[in-house]
């Protein structure tokens, strides 16, 4: 394979190969390995990997254009976030599964329709999380589950506001900002004739 770039084509090999894996730690949500790989180029890297089992998020948008955002508590990142309703893929269960759970418990809603919006890697160098991302529209509203851990605070904001508020970086987390610029794409492509 080779790869355009400002410096013409660079070939590469299209994978690497693991050499050894140690399990260091396994957690409710993660296992952390430290893994011996030879890259594409025959350079050897020892790397540090959390495996996560990946996640979905949902792009909630109602018939007034106005988008389901979330302001949730989250003491890793030092405060409150705005963030789609999202969460992790339980054992087994397809991504769109993952997105109507997780739409229903954290902002208590059912959607008739949905469509995917593609995937996002959060984190490569370290992380092998995979979000994927879906548009939900015909929205009724049902009981919000919420964990008793979880903060949250259910906001619907017009959605070229959340644009704006992605912009301006009020907007911080990497699944809420692909997942709205992505869904910005879906928008004008439904609007063109």
């Amino acid at each position: 394979m080779s790869l355009e770039c400002g410096f013409g084509k660079i070939k590469r090999a299209e994978t690497d190969v693991t050499d050894d894996r140690k399990f260091v730690y396994r957690g409710k949500i993660i296992d952390l390995y430290l893994e011996r790989v030879t890259l594409p180029n025959g350079s050897v890297a020892d790397l540090e990997i959390v495996r996560h089992p990946g996640g979905a998020a949902v792009v909630a948008l109602d018939q007034d254009d106005r988008v389901c955002l979330l302001r949730q508590f989250r003491h890793v990142a030092g405060g409150w976030l705005w963030e789609l309703p999202a969460g992790k893929l339980d054992p087994g269960e397809p991504p769109l599964t993952t997105a109507q759970r997780e739409l229903e418990e954290e902002a208590g809603l059912r959607a008739a329709h949905w469509e995917p919006l593609g995937k996002i890697i959060s984190s490569p160098g370290i992380f092998t999380e995979v979000v994927h991302l879906f548009i939900a529209s015909g929205l009724t509203q049902v009981l919000a589950k919420n964990e008793i851990h979880e903060l949250i605070e259910v906001h619907w904001i017009p959605f070229t506001e959340a644009l704006t508020l992605a912009e301006t970086n009020e907007i911080t987390d990497g699944k809420t900002l692909v997942g709205l610029f992505r869904a910005q794409q879906w928008r004008e492509r439904r609007q063109r004739p």
